[in-house]
């Protein structure tokens, strides 16, 4: 399995209603060192809707400046749809919603 894959496996297993950070992924899919490799991943995700790359955001709960596949404003319909919620300042409320891959 290469490490696009890896990733992607472990986006797969982000529940609904949760969000993982890009470090949180990267530790999971083997190598914290790879936050910047996710990003890459996601990016070029081949299959949207089986691997939901909108659940992925900064720690701080930020979204994607660079949503792939619609824009900032659709990750977060997509987030909301999901149940997620936002402070003021439009981040994830991370303490309610971050999953750690338990």
């Amino acid at each position: 399995m290469n490490t696009f894959e890896r990733i992607y496996e472990v986006v797969k297993l982000i529940p609904k209603g949760k969000v993982a950070s890009y470090g949180t992924v990267a530790a999971l899919a083997g190598n914290p060192r790879w936050s910047r490799v996710v990003g890459y991943a996601l990016h070029v995700n081949p299959d949207p809707d089986t691997i939901p790359c909108y659940r992925v955001v900064t720690k701080q709960g930020e979204l994607s400046q660079a949503f792939a596949f619609g824009g900032i404003n659709r990750q977060r319909e997509l987030l909301e749809a999901d149940g997620v919620e936002f402070d003021d300042e439009g981040r994830v409320v991370m303490k309610k919603y971050a999953w750690w891959g338990e």
